[in-house]
Order: C-alpha cells, then sequence, then structure tokens
C-alpha cells in the first residue's frame, strides 16, 4: 500500500465516522420526537423506553447515515486536496486520477459490505423491535390510549373522544368508526353516558362497557339503523397476536418474506411485488457506497476548501435524490429489476465525470 493510499484513505475515513456520528444524531432525534413522544407526554411511559428505542432506530438510520456520510466525506477531502494543489503533486509523480480513487472505492465496498448486513439483519430486527416498544408501552397501561389527547392510531378506523374521567370510568363517551366502502365496511357512530374500561387478560383484549348508549350507524352502506342499550360491551383494543398489526415488508427479513409469500399464494399481484421489491431494494441501496464513491470523486474536484457547504449540500442532494429515486421506483410495483437504476445512472454519470477530470 502506497502512502497516497493512507493518506487518502485515512482521511477518508475518519470524515466519514465523524459524519456517521452528526447524521445519526439528527435522524434519531427527529424519530424520537414523532413516535416516543406521544409515548412519554401522553401515556407516562418509563424514560428506560427512550434508551431502548435509540439502540433499535440507530441501526436502521445507519442505512441512509454511512452513505451520506461517505459522500460527504469524498466531496469534502477531494475538494480540499484540489483547491490544495496536492492533486497537481500527485499528478506530476505520475499517479492518475483512477490510481488516486482506488483507496476511495475500496472503503466503497468496505462500507457497501457493512450496509448490506445491516439491511439483511440488523434494520429488520430493529424495526419489529420498534413496533413492539410501541406495544409494550400500550399493554403496560392500555386505559391510557382512551385518554383526551392520546395517540389512537394503535385502534384501526377507530376514534373515540370522552368528557372527563374517574379512574377506569369515563364519562360522555363517544366513539367514531370510520367505514370503508371501498371494502365494504360500514361506519357508526357510539354515544354512552359511561364507559368502564375491562381488561380481559385471558383473551387479551381490552373492552368497554357501555352504559347509556345511542347507536347511530350503517348495518351496510346505503340500510341505516338506529339502536338504545342500557349495557353493551364494546371490543376497544385486540392486543393478542390475532389483533396485533402485521409486520410490515421492511420489519421482516428475506427469508420471513419468502416464507410469508408462500404462504399467501392468493395475496394480490400488486402487493406481492411491494414485498419482492423490498428484498430488492436491500440489495441494491446497499451498493450507495460505492455508486457514490464513483460521482464524489469527480464532483469534489471542484469544491473549494473554505466553500465547504458546498460539498455538504451536494452531498444531501445527490443522496436525497438516489434515496428518493429508490423508494418512487419500488411503490411503483413495476419489476424489481427497475430499483437497479439509480445505481446504473450513477455508473455511467460517474464514468462520464472520470473522463472529463482527467483532463483538468
Amino acid at each position: 500500500m502506497r502512502i497516497s493510499d493512507r493518506y487518502i484513505g485515512r482521511q477518508v475515513l475518519s470524515g466519514t465516522l465523524f459524519a456517521i456520528m452528526l447524521l445519526s444524531l439528527l435522524l434519531v432525534v427527529g424519530n424520537l420526537f414523532q413516535k416516543i413522544r406521544p409515548l412519554l407526554v401522553e401515556m407516562n411511559a418509563p424514560l428506560s423506553v427512550l434508551w431502548d428505542f435509540v439502540a433499535s432506530v440507530l441501526p436502521v438510520s445507519l442505512i441512509f447515515t454511512v452513505p451520506w456520510a461517505f459522500l460527504s466525506a469524498v466531496l469534502l477531502v477531494f475538494g480540499r486536496m484540489s483547491s490544495d494543489n496536492e492533486l497537481i503533486g500527485f499528478r506530476v509523480a505520475g499517479m492518475g486520477l483512477m490510481r488516486l480513487a482506488a483507496p476511495v472505492i475500496v472503503l466503497g465496498f468496505c462500507f457497501s459490505a457493512i450496509c448490506l448486513w445491516l439491511n439483511l439483519d440488523v434494520a429488520p430486527q430493529a424495526k419489529r423491535r420498534v413496533d413492539d416498544i410501541v406495544t409494550r408501552t400500550i399493554l403496560q397501561d392500555p386505559r391510557a390510549l382512551l385518554r383526551a389527547g392520546a395517540d389512537q392510531t394503535r385502534m384501526k378506523n377507530v376514534k373515540v373522544e370522552s368528557g372527563r374521567s374517574e379512574g377506569d370510568v369515563f364519562h360522555n363517551f363517544h366513539i367514531f368508526v370510520v367505514g370503508d366502502k371501498n371494502k365494504g365496511d360500514a361506519g357508526a357512530y357510539i354515544h354512552a353516558e359511561t364507559a368502564e374500561t375491562v381488561v380481559d387478560n385471558e383473551k387479551k383484549q381490552i373492552r368497554l362497557r357501555l352504559t347509556g348508549a345511542y347507536i347511530d350507524g350503517e348495518e351496510k352502506p346505503g340500510k341505516e339503523f338506529t339502536m338504545l342499550a342500557e349495557d353493551l360491551e364494546w371490543i376497544a383494543i385486540d392486543y393478542s397476536d390475532k389483533g396485533l398489526r402485521k409486520a410490515k415488508p421492511g420489519a421482516m427479513t428475506n427469508q420471513q418474506i419468502d416464507e410469508f409469500l408462500l404462504s399467501r399464494p392468493d395475496l394480490p399481484e400488486r402487493y406481492r411485488r411491494r414485498y419482492e421489491a423490498e428484498q430488492t431494494r436491500r440489495y441494491t441501496s446497499s451498493l450507495a457506497c460505492v455508486a457514490f464513491a464513483l460521482v464524489g470523486v469527480p464532483l469534489g474536484l471542484k469544491a473549494r476548501r473554505r466553500d465547504t457547504s458546498t460539498g455538504l449540500v451536494l452531498s444531501l442532494a445527490i443522496g436525497a435524490i438516489y434515496f428518493m429515486a429508490g423508494s418512487v421506483l419500488g411503490d411503483e410495483g413495476g419489476a424489481s429489476w427497475i430499483l437497479w437504476i439509480p445505481n446504473i445512472a450513477c455508473l455511467i454519470l460517474g464514468i462520464i465525470l472520470f473522463r472529463r477530470a482527467r483532463f483538468r
């Protein structure tokens, strides 16, 4: 290994590690405010949930922060070398641009291998743990989900409101059931003078015992009904394995996705393609570091030493376009090979930029 390889590789590596810490901090804090705030503020969850959440979200954030950080480091390092005329010295010594970029490309493959490991093994389990944290917090005090102002997205197509509460009893209780006409589900409105929460640990359900209930809804679309009941029980939350939300493709490993698709031959084709696209996306996004190495080296030659903001903005723009393109192409539900387009585009663009930069 030449001295130049150690010199360039050390700077890119140190810059990447620093950028990973910075970008990971931003993403983790953003997720904290989005998902954990309702648990801490509205449901009085213990602070230990915070640390569990950070440990689970961090591996997921690394999927994006590692390529972004690597691209930022490449742009800044080669921009500084260009402005300090170090590249001219290397070229006088007989080293071409491709030879100078060799340690960067090697690092790109190393970081891509790490991203592949994160995508295939670590991230799916981490995403599942994030959902489990929310579920466990709800189970510690299920009644908290029914309090005024609580996040009720765990109850599908249902919203509840109450005037006041006394322990387990809610007064002036309102239930709004939103129907889905596409699936033939009818909506309903229920009002009760009081609603007492009853936790059935055996069936893992939270039931509401309503008194003085008034029900107005549709037995089926187009056929309305009205009913009065002095005593009525209604299942508010089903937290059994049957009632909990099924894992999304991102929270399943490739093997679990294959087993799921084999067990569901009747799954509509558009949903099947989403699961298959998730499997392919894990391989394509893992190669982002290699793609960014090919694009970042020639682009970094145009950066100026004191204009570091240009390199940072450029890296953020390229990374955003790359990951957004992969996400949009995957959501279209087309063939899985379409997800390789961002990598192919970076390869072609990198070749063109390298050819131009050679003669500068």
